[in-house]
């Protein structure tokens, strides 16, 4: 580690138009909570910053759909979200807000310190305008046919069928979302910052300086350089927001992606009157912890922003994440298809760090990972619960029994004593340099190597078969033991807090330091500990599977709301209706239809006789699931042969939004042959 004075830790803003959820954590808040915590455990100087963005369109969608204000979204969303950021161990120094009075002076005079320096590019442009509301559209605010792959719900920014980037004025049949009329092009006012002048400024900084960051982040700006970069608008129309501080800007704010980031500095003024030592003494060091998404704004636009105001140090890290899927689909707030952190702590009370274990070991660091319920309850049954917690207990209970719960004497060392105490400082220096590194997986590997090693000690010893012959070597592996459950209360700090903590509560030790662990003499002899508790509890099938059947829902929702319900056909009349005969039918035997994957050969009871009917149903229905069934059928249709089998009737079925059918069939039996009217 470089011989910074103190760091400077911010954290992306969540966006306040709804709550945080698993992706989130995977991509921002774990990875930049455990750096904190660890650099705190060393004794460093460092602040974490973070707040909730609370400005731009999506709000004001979102205000307008529930009709509220859009102070109303993001009061309530942030206070949603500092809540479960609490709860769940993420500790900030700070979480401020952008709407707040000191965040818009803030921004107001950064602006202004720009524009007073001449550094924006005034312009003149045509953007779509509403002639029925009477105000310039946000491309959020407009809709349309994509060009790439003709879907009509796209937005003026992107299709999110498709996922490509769009301008509004790509749209095929434009329309506004506020009033439903087609959209006329206006002339507006707005000013721009010109990212060319800092483009060569920028190649040196990233491409020479920093090629130690992450391959993700120094290749995303060398893309974005590579293709030469634009002068980017830092204004819009837009009655949420940020007003521009100059004359003749009326309607018209700072664009979110500006006043954004610039929360960081307010945070910290609001958090010390000596925030500029955070901010422009050059032996701070400033990393940004953010998403993929975020890379372009937090590596250049941002930069770009401060280089242009003078006085300020830049980002030394961006170790930007990916992104973390759901069961094998993109999590998508819009479709409510997430695990929201507030709804998890509701579900799973005292299980934060089970959750913080399952994103940290499967975090998106270098690729696109995906989050299973199957997955976390494996990782906590098998992992947290059989390796962690199983070899803390022994030690603590065998300590009670054998010694009344006070740490025994070490004897003389065997060999295998030795080569135990001596991967200590080695599985440290290996989880410090992960860290270091923003590797957080692997840290955390290291990390639960070290109860490995405790649980591999503790059985190949087996203080257990000896006590009774050979009480001192009993002390030894004891001490040993738990010697090594000091290290991990220090060591598993930042990944696992409230396990640490309550650890630490049981081995009646406050917090080393990370300095002091990695050694065998944490513990004095005679050191009296506290009686053993469950550090995790296994997780049951039953728990998994109510979390399954919530997904599965939102997904049978999701898939209703996408498929539209087909219209309804010509209009018949009463006569054509009454020729129907529907009686209730009973299923007597079920085959197969041979070299066929949709059809069975059902025999059927009418009540009237006794028939056969093919069904195409065989990729929904085994022929054993549907024998004795009470089903619906179209009796007086008129017979047909399908695949060599003369068929006489139909079985009515409802086609579900995902395709699959279910039978019409009555709630109780009843005779067969009974008509349906």
């Amino acid at each position: 580690m470089n011989a910074y004075k103190r760091y400077l830790i911010t954290s992306a803003l969540p966006y306040a138009n709804g709550p945080i959820h698993i992706g989130h954590l995977a991509g921002v808040y774990v990875p930049s909570n455990i750096y904190t915590r660890y650099l705190r455990l060393k004794g460093v100087d460092v602040i974490s910053i973070c707040g909730s963005d609370e400005h731009g369109v999506p709000i004001t969608i979102k205000a307008r759909q529930e009709g509220v204000s859009p102070q109303d979204i993001v009061d309530k969303y942030h206070a949603i979200i500092k809540k479960s950021f609490e709860d769940f161990g993420i500790t900030f120094d700070i979480y401020s807000r952008t709407s707040s009075k000191a965040h818009h002076e803030n921004s107001a005079e950064f602006f202004r310190n720009l524009y007073d320096k001449g550094l924006f590019i005034e312009k003149t442009t045509e953007q779509y305008y509403d002639p029925e509301a009477n105000q310039f559209l946000a491309d959020r605010y407009i809709t349309g046919t994509c060009p790439h792959c003709n879907n009509e719900k796209a937005y003026g920014d992107q299709c999110e069928k498709c996922g490509t980037s769009l301008n509004a004025t790509d749209l095929i049949n434009p329309k506004s979302t506020l009033s439903g009329a087609k959209p006329i092009r206006k002339s507006t006012k707005h000013w721009f910052l010109p990212l060319e002048r800092y483009q060569s400024f920028l190649e040196k900084w990233i491409l020479e300086e920093h090629k130690e960051w992450k391959t993700n982040v120094y290749g995303q700006c060398k893309s974005w350089l590579d293709q030469g970069l634009q002068p980017r608008a830092v204004s819009r129309d837009l009655n949420w927001g940020v007003p521009v501080p100059v004359e003749g800007a009326e309607g018209k704010v700072l664009y979110v992606w500006f006043d954004a980031p610039l929360g960081y500095i307010t945070a910290t003024k609001e958090l010390t009157p000596d925030w500029e030592k955070y901010w422009k003494d050059p032996e701070t060091r400033m990393i940004h912890f953010i998403g993929k998404d975020n890379i372009v704004f937090h590596c250049i636009v941002f930069p770009s922003m401060l280089k242009a105001e003078g006085s300020y140090i830049l980002p030394d890290n961006v170790p930007a994440n990916e992104f973390l899927n759901l069961e094998g689909n993109k999590i998508s707030t819009s479709n409510n298809w997430a695990v929201w952190l507030h709804e998890y702590l509701e579900d799973f009370p005292g299980k934060q760090d089970v959750l913080r274990y399952v994103l940290t070991a499967n975090m998106p660091e270098t690729k696109d990972n995906d989050f299973t319920w199957k997955d976390f309850q494996a990782r906590n049954n098998n992992e947290l619960v059989a390796i962690l917690g199983n070899f803390v207990n022994r030690a603590l209970v065998l300590t009670h029994k054998y010694f009344e719960g006070k740490l025994p004497e070490m004897g003389p060392l065997t060999d295998y004593d030795k080569s135990t105490i001596e991967e200590l400082p080695k599985l440290k220096a290996s989880i410090e340099k992960n860290l270091e590194s923003f590797r957080f997986r692997d840290a955390l590997r290291e990390m639960m190597n070290i109860a490995r090693l405790g649980n591999k000690y503790l059985a190949d010893s087996e203080p257990w078969k000896i006590y009774k012959t050979n009480p001192h070597r009993v002390a030894t592996i004891l001490n040993v033991s738990l010697q090594i459950c000091a290290n991990i209360a220090i060591l598993a700090e930042p990944f696992l807090p409230f396990t640490s903590e309550k650890l630490r509560r049981m081995l009646s030790t406050s917090a080393a330091g990370w300095t002091k662990s990695g050694n065998i003499n944490l513990l004095p002899v005679g050191h009296q500990i506290e009686k053993a508790e469950l550090l995790f509890e296994k997780i049951e099938d039953d728990v998994v599977e109510s979390q399954l059947a919530k997904l599965k829902s939102t997904k049978m929702e999701n898939q209703a709301k996408a498929k539209p319900i087909e219209p309804q056909k010509g209009t018949i009349t009463f006569d054509d209706f009454t020729k129907m005969d529907i009686r209730i039918s009973t299923v007597l035997a079920a085959e197969r239809v041979p070299k066929t994957k949709k059809l069975l050969k059902l025999e059927i009871d009418t009540g009237i006789d006794k028939r056969t009917i093919v069904s195409g149903i065989a990729e929904f229905f085994k022929p054993e699931d549907v024998v004795g069934r009470q089903v619906c059928v179209l009796v007086n249709l008129e017979p047909r042969k399908i695949r060599g089998v003369l068929s006489h009737g139909m079985i009515l079925m409802a086609k579900n939004s995902d395709d699959s059918l279910r039978f019409v069939e009555p709630n109780e039996a009843v005779d067969s042959g009974s008509s349906v009217n």
